[in-house]
């Protein structure tokens, strides 16, 4: 597959910082990310909350790992980096396997990562997922009520075209003449973390569907109906899918939504 002008990955790797106050359950959470890139200083990323780290050790010495954080910050050098992790990291951090992974702009790809592995809570993801699970079931129900379910694809593999180990899957979605119109659910009253993923993945996303199936891609967001858009969580979330040319759609829309999906397979 052919890569445009504009989209030159740089070959870089990752790795976590683990907080492991007991060395024998092996128990951790990860508070920070490092990512090294041959072009440019090193991405640091670190967690904004420290409540995981007090739930998993109350006695926790914050003042420790915020001192760590600072010392690196100061030296943001790929071997000073690596160097001080070797020598200077007490036994109660830990760095976890060292990956590897290809970005054409690290700190975008820091940014991504750092949501992945630093920002989604337990208790949160919990809800998060709760959520969307209500508006997939009400998506899903009404696709099959107009009939288009049966002919849509579901679960789609952003891997197909973007890269190997992209573990996003849109919900589904169909071919519309030069169109692929895909359908993701998307609750954004508890995280933002799925915008910001819809987002990060999409401009991939379309340009890898053009290259392999000489086809325009459209992605609706699937959305609660009660937003509150004044909350600047979810104004935030809005207007990063917006810059995207994500389309938005409440969930009392998807009747209208799959009614034209059943018209346009050829079923209604």
């Amino acid at each position: 597959m052919e890569r445009s002008d504009t989209m030159k990955d740089l070959q870089c790797s990752f790795f976590l910082l683990r907080y492991v106050p007991d060395a024998v359950k092996n128990e951790f959470v990860n508070f920070g990310l490092v990512l090294l890139s041959p072009a440019a200083p090193a991405e640091l990323r670190f967690s904004k909350d420290w409540s995981r780290v007090r739930g998993l050790d109350p006695q926790a010495d914050l003042e420790l790992l915020e001192a760590l954080e600072n010392e690196l910050r100061d030296n943001r050098d790929r071997e000073a980096i690596l160097k001080k992790i070797e020598d200077s990291f007490s036994n109660a951090v830990q760095v976890s396997e060292i990956k590897a992974i290809l970005a054409d702009s690290p700190a975008q790809e820091a940014d991504f990562l750092a949501g992945l592995y630093l920002d989604s809570r337990r208790r949160r993801s919990i809800r998060e997922a709760s959520a969307r699970q209500t508006i997939f079931r009400r998506m899903r129900s009404e696709f099959e009520r107009a009939g288009a379910w049966q002919a849509m694809n579901q679960n789609i593999a952003v891997a197909k075209y973007t890269r190997t180990g992209d573990p996003l899957k849109i919900d589904c979605g169909y071919q519309a003449t030069s169109t692929i119109k895909m359908f993701h659910a998307t609750s954004l009253k508890n995280d933002v973390n799925t915008a910001k993923v819809l987002a990060f993945t999409f401009p991939r996303l379309a340009e890898g569907i053009r290259r392999a199936e000489g086809r325009q891609a459209e992605l609706t967001a699937v959305v609660e109906d009660d937003l509150n858009r004044t909350d600047q969580s979810i104004g935030f979330a809005l207007e990063i899918l917006q810059q995207q040319a994500i389309q938005i759609a409440p969930v009392s829309q998807i009747g209208e939504i799959a009614a034209t999906a059943a018209r346009e397979v050829g079923l209604g």
